[in-house]
């Protein structure tokens, strides 16, 4: 048999898809390798709590406000918050989620995808002696591959799959740990009780994600162990290349590090155990060389278009994850409360291009005044610009009399895509240092709130709004508004950007 759409993996993104695609009546078929929904998670984070926040309560009944501190309710899908009421939640809650989510949806359980390859204008997709063809595939098998740095002597070592995460297990122990990322952070935090000493190593310093942003970057709730560290608790964390790993006589590893800010450049260091928890990547193997997709990143993603699809196997879309590609360690493709909005982009993209169904649009009169107004009470309560910082825009197209509001357009599809007459395009964005700043440190002056001429380089989160003629940028306007501590516009902003919006018009005559 052959589907309109074949979606390879039943976690969060496969679902978000599925979902999408079985309310609007589509042909497709979901092959998830584990028993239910959600395998990754049954597995992971290894010590079973989340770092995705459900913050229940927020003084909103606005179910599009509140998904803004939701951070893994699926979209058009039951909320998280009648399964969990924890502000971390643990991961097996998630999985219960996600199973129920998967009910009624057409999944194929326990159907591992072994190849994928293309015959004409066909996929043909085999998981053991199941095989079916579909027009386009769907890879929502998120980053299931462990990624192994080239270090002499790695095999040697425990890896975050596996270790045990019984502290007991660590009694009196040298431990070194593998990785600057949360993972590595999780697993130190867990053994400070019982190991003798951790050390923490990599070649990258450590970035905290209240500075930059990014939520992949190192989380407070993962965290404590940089305080056992700082107060000298017999814990460290060593800055620099691990050179080679060797067994030792009787027991225990010789590590070489290469150290990167002391005079000490080369030292050996002797442990008990050695953990590799240096993240994941994305698994190509189930492809052969007829639509094997080209890869980015050190081959860890898989590279796609502004759609989401593969830059060299035409047909062959990305969810989830590993979207993450687009906007690397920049903004939230890479997590639940963004890809889910990414995911629903797709489905949009898709119905364009295979269904006839152009993107969803509201009707608007073409005037400062009802443009600013639409404009101000998206910004005011949206959650996927919220996430999605500046990679999905709210598109205003304007048609002489006439405009149309769409929302939650990737920028980038966006770009390639209405290159014909004026468009505004609304994102929410950082300024572009704004990882450089300690937001802690008062004697660092912030921009202005109502300052709308220095909001560019504003380190808080404001909205942006940018005029397009004939895909070619010609204006832009910032409103100085710190979004991260109020949701709504005050009126003060209503004039200025009626005034941006009315010239761009006058403009384009």
């Amino acid at each position: 048999m052959t589907h309109d759409y074949l979606i390879i993996g039943a976690g969060p993104a496969g679902l978000q898809l599925a979902s999408l695609l079985e309310r609007d009546g589509h042909d497709y078929l979901v092959l998830e390798a584990g028993a239910g929904a959600g395998t990754f998670f049954r597995t992971y984070p290894r010590h079973r709590q989340l770092i995705s926040i459900n913050k229940v309560w927020t003084g909103s009944d606005d179910p599009e406000f509140n998904l803004r501190s939701d951070w893994n309710s699926l979209l058009d899908a039951p909320l998280f918050r009648d399964y969990s009421s924890e502000y971390f939640p643990a991961a097996d809650d998630l999985v219960r989620y996600l199973g129920d989510v998967a009910s009624g949806l057409r999944i194929r359980f326990d159907t591992r995808v072994t190849s994928v390859s293309r015959r004409s204008d066909l996929f043909e997709v085999a998981a053991g002696s199941f095989v079916c063809t579909a027009r386009r595939v769907i890879v929502a098998t998120g980053v299931s591959r462990l990624h192994i740095p080239n270090i002499p002597g790695i095999a040697l070592v425990e890896s975050y799959d596996t270790v045990s995460t019984d502290p007991a297990d660590f009694v009196n122990q040298r431990v070194l740990i593998i990785g600057k990322g949360n993972s590595a952070f999780e697993t130190a935090d867990a053994l400070i009780p019982t190991a003798a000493v951790i050390h923490v190593a990599g070649p990258h310093s450590i970035k905290l994600s209240w500075q930059t942003h990014y939520v992949g970057h190192l989380r407070a709730v993962n965290n404590n162990f940089l305080d056992t560290y700082q107060l000298k608790s017999q814990n460290a964390v060593l800055d620099g290349t691990i050179l080679d790993i060797a067994e030792r006589d009787g027991g225990g590893f010789r590590v070489r590090f290469q150290y990167a800010r002391t005079a000490e450049k080369i030292r050996e260091l002797e442990y008990d155990r050695i953990i590799a928890c240096t993240g994941f990547a994305f698994d190509a193997a189930i492809f052969d060389a007829s639509c094997r997709p080209a890869l980015a990143i050190n081959d860890r993603f898989p590279e796609q278009t502004p759609a989401f699809e593969s830059v060299n196997v035409p047909g062959l879309y990305f969810a989830g994850t590993i979207t993450q590609q687009r906007d690397f360690k920049k903004s939230t493709n890479g997590f639940i409360h963004g890809f889910r909005y990414g995911a629903r982009a797709l489905h949009r993209i898709l119905g364009a291009r295979h269904a006839g169904r152009p993107w969803p649009s509201t009707p608007l009169e073409a005037t400062p005044e009802a443009i600013t107004d639409a404009v101000i009470a998206r910004i005011n309560r949206t959650s996927a610009l919220w996430q999605q910082f500046a990679v999905l825009a709210d598109v205003v197209r304007v048609d002489g009399a006439a405009a149309a509001y769409l929302q939650e357009v990737p920028v980038a599809y966006f770009r390639d895509e209405h290159r014909a007459g004026l468009a505004f395009a609304v994102t929410l964005e950082y300024g572009p240092h704004h990882d450089e700043v300690d937001p802690f440190d008062i004697t660092v002056p912030r921009v202005a709130e109502n300052d709308p001429e220095a909001a560019a380089g504003a380190s808080y989160l404001h909205p942006v709004v940018r005029a397009y003629r004939d895909g070619e940028l010609v204006a832009t306007h910032h409103l100085a508004e710190n979004l991260e501590n109020e949701w709504n516009l005050p009126p003060v902003h209503q004039q200025p950007l009626a005034a941006f919006i009315k010239s761009v018009l006058a403009d384009a005559g």
